[in-house]
């Protein structure tokens, strides 16, 4: 990764008269680790071998996706809710999310006795929605984004009296996930640098938090979808700037503008945003099935692509958190295969052959000869630029490797072929 990517944050006051933004609070961490005892996973801290191999220093993952309901974000929105006045319980309670934190709060109100509603955007994940209502809120689909989510949560709560949990902006949102870095610090005592996924920073601000407040010179970083990265351009500008648009694979962290409370602590604690692309997140999501024998969305997996596009930069013993592992299944297989497309362990390539018999044969056997695994082969004869007496073919290949792929293509161009990448 261009280490242009990587944005310092500034310890400065929010601009704009935004001093009075409250701020989370060691001690509102600490009490906050108590509430959630025994509801909140103390979550398990894993070595990794082969990031310490890649980093050349000792490498944690912190593994929030197997706390309750696959994420972090039960932290924060059992600790919201469970502070509400009787009367606010009896309203209800209703969020906005693509999914974990539905699920978080869906959780926390059926622990609590609360009715709890939630708008997810349309296209959520399959998955995500049926956990949702099956710990039993009533959900409702707007949308596309987080955003548009949030405004139909905020016109619900104006008509029905509902209390909004946001899923990142509010102070016991932020100490609830704060209770993770606390866990770090026990688990990792001589941890140098912490490395979070980051969407709206309610987490990430929560960890710094923790961490700064018992250990100043850790480092912590933030990371974030290059196409979905509010953070890097709202710290410039010294206050949060919304996105003009988003996409990306990793929705748990597609939040098009931060939290006045999170922004606040991200620019005095955090010392670092970066941003990954789509290849980089899906190549460390797969490196997390294969290596690790970890499942994670790609969100839960943007720490470790910070880590694996630029492992000489951070001062270890490094701790790398896993944020959720709530992922589609459908999604699983697409970002497998475009993870092995990354790593050139997949080849799709368009080659003209003869149209004679045996073409096609003599073709394949270059292939075998270059142990290169055909998956699928498809002819195209009818069309106006094809030569009358030649056919194009598009394969689809497995492969070891990106070197493999490379020795491939140029075994094929040495034997007469001019295959392009497809």
């Amino acid at each position: 990764m261009d280490t242009t990517d990587a944005v310092p944050a500034q310890p400065i006051a929010p601009a704009g008269g935004s001093a009075s933004v409250p701020a989370v609070t060691l001690a509102a961490i600490q009490a906050a680790r108590t509430r959630l005892k025994g509801t909140a996973l103390v979550t398990p801290m894993e070595s990794s071998r082969w990031l310490n191999a890649l980093t050349g220093t000792e490498v944690s993952l912190k593994c929030e996706n197997l706390q309750r309901t696959g994420s972090f974000k039960i932290r924060g929105a059992y600790l919201r809710i469970s502070n509400l006045s009787e009367a606010e319980r009896a309203r209800g309670v209703v969020a906005a999310s693509a999914g974990n934190h539905a699920q978080g709060v869906a959780l926390a109100a059926q622990l609590l006795g609360i009715k709890s509603t939630v708008f997810m955007p349309n296209g959520a994940p399959i998955p995500k929605e049926k956990a949702t209502r099956g710990y039993g809120a009533d959900v409702e689909f707007v949308g596309h984004t987080i955003d548009e989510c949030l405004v139909a949560a905020r016109e619900f709560e104006d008509r029905t009296g509902a209390v909004l949990i946001h899923p990142f902006d509010h102070v016991d949102i932020v100490a609830g996930q704060g209770t993770c870095g606390l866990e770090i610090l026990e688990q990792r005592p001589n941890v140098r640098t912490v490395i979070v996924p980051t969407g709206g920073g309610g987490f990430l601000a929560g960890i710094a938090t923790a961490i700064k407040a018992v250990r100043p010179e850790v480092t912590v970083v933030g990371v974030q979808a290059e196409s979905a990265a509010a953070y890097p351009g709202s710290l410039s500008a010294g206050r949060p700037v919304r996105l003009s648009s988003m996409a990306t694979m990793a929705d748990g962290i597609a939040v098009g503008c931060p939290g006045d409370v999170p922004f606040a602590a991200v620019q005095r604690y955090v010392d670092e945003i970066r941003t990954v692309s789509e290849e980089s997140l899906s190549t460390a999501l797969l490196a997390l099935l294969e290596r690790a024998k970890v499942v994670v969305e790609p969100a839960g997996a943007a720490a470790v692509a910070g880590l694996m596009d630029d492992p000489a930069a951070f001062v270890g013993p490094v701790v790398v958190v896993l944020s959720g592992g709530n992922i589609d299944p459908l999604l699983l297989m697409r970002v497998i295969r475009h993870g092995m497309a990354a790593q050139g362990r997949y080849l799709a390539i368009r080659c003209l052959i003869p149209d004679r018999p045996g073409g096609l044969a003599r073709l394949l056997n270059e292939l075998s000869a270059s142990d290169a695994n055909v998956l699928d082969v498809v002819h195209e004869r009818t069309s106006e630029s094809l030569p009358l007496d030649q056919v194009e073919v598009v394969l689809q290949m497995e492969m070891r490797g990106q070197s493999h792929s490379e020795q491939v293509l140029a075994k094929l161009r040495a034997s007469g072929y001019d295959p392009t990448v497809h």
